[in-house]
């Protein structure tokens, strides 16, 4: 595996890689994705690769995150093949969970070993697209990615298709083939919850109504307080830990939006009526923990180091942590021995939360996707 990358912020030359790449990572600023035509030009320049990515609240790249600024990741595989696949969300009449099923039904199952998915951040309801395209996979092929971010804006969040170009309301995948593939994964959070349980008495599917038999929205401004007024932003720091059953462990769910109108909150993934909701509040050092407890499981007591890793934070611990946000990024690299990195800060992660588990839509963690050739 041979892996190059590059920090754009206004200039580039035409082809920057001197390898030959079948896979380019872009992660960046929505602005910049959108503004200029740098991806397509580069699948021009390198044919054989597949390109993905998107916009994000944040880039990656080694131990440092950058705003205002597009990163590039080239991988030359030796043995490794990959195949992509996307779905456009406007010419779709599907939902969520038919689109998920949809985009990985584009894959042969055959050699299929791990798929990785970017999707928009704002249109879609994550919890069913996991559920959708979990449905559609085989069970032993494993499944991570993100949801794409728009700074703290909520505004519009777009997606790097195969050829290059920048769409809005899209979602893209790619498929890995190949035995000599190892890959890891690890997802963790490190919030605090406080408060009572408190019973979703009025949902449907990722819009929470009511809260104990309350008004959700008036509920979660009384918790807020001066904060309410930056609301939906400011639910990033507060967000609610879910559980639909006593057998699960909670997940976390980060606000995407709000209305005045009828009193209810927009969640990245599905509040079930009948779930109870604890409110949560961040420690900086569970934070930075939890990222690097994310690592150890993505090495999951691999003696081998991983040679690249992708990392998919969460735009609420970035707001948290603010000028020490990168303290999380270099934990995750001493743990996984400085492998080549990138990634985004999101507004929704995807993995399984341990080894053999069921994929999940998360919020507020660190999700790592570890690769290596052996």
């Amino acid at each position: 595996m041979k892996i190059e990358q590059f920090v754009y912020s206004g200039a580039a030359s035409a082809k920057p890689f001197t390898i030959n790449p079948q896979l380019i990572f872009a992660f960046g600023h929505r602005e910049l994705l959108e503004s200029q035509t740098l991806t397509q030009e580069l699948a021009k320049s390198y044919p054989d690769a597949i390109l993905t990515g998107c916009s994000t609240a944040g880039e990656i790249i080694s131990e440092s995150v950058h705003d205002g600024t597009i990163i590039f990741t080239a991988i030359e595989f030796e043995d490794v093949k990959i195949k992509s696949a996307k779905v456009g969300l406007k010419d779709s009449a599907y939902n969520s969970f038919e689109i998920g099923k949809k985009l990985v039904s584009q894959f042969p199952q055959e050699g299929l070993k791990h798929v990785f998915v970017v999707s928009d951040g704002l249109k879609v309801n994550g919890t069913d697209l996991v559920k959708g395209i979990a449905d559609e996979l085989p069970a032993n092929v494993t499944l991570t990615g993100g949801l794409a971010g728009d700074g703290p804006h909520f505004s519009k969040t777009v997606i790097v298709e195969p050829d290059g170009t920048v769409a809005t309301e899209s979602i893209a995948a790619i498929g890995f083939y190949g035995d000599s593939l190892q890959i890891g994964f690890g997802s963790r959070g490190g919030w605090d919850s406080f408060g009572l349980d408190r019973l979703v008495t009025k949902s449907k599917e990722n819009v929470l109504y009511e809260i104990d038999g309350q008004p959700a929205l008036d509920l979660y401004k009384s918790f807020l307080g001066d904060r309410a007024k930056d609301l939906p932003s400011s639910g990033l720091l507060f967000p609610l830990s879910m559980r639909d059953s006593e057998d699960r462990a909670p997940v976390v769910r980060t606000i995407l939006g709000i209305s005045e109108e009828d009193k209810s909150l927009t969640f990245a993934g599905d509040i079930p009526q009948g779930s109870f909701v604890r409110l949560m509040k961040a420690n900086t050092d569970r934070l930075i923990n939890g990222a690097e407890e994310a690592a150890v499981a993505a090495k999951n007591g691999d003696k081998k180091s991983p040679e690249f890793a992708l990392l998919v934070s969460c735009v609420g611990r970035k707001l948290v942590l603010k000028q020490i946000v990168e303290e999380e990024v270099e934990s995750v690299s001493e743990v996984l021995d400085q492998p080549f990195m990138t990634g985004f800060y999101s507004y929704g992660e995807i993995a399984p939360f341990n080894q053999n588990v069921q994929c999940e839509l998360h919020n507020q963690t660190m999700t790592i996707t570890t690769f290596r050739e052996s």
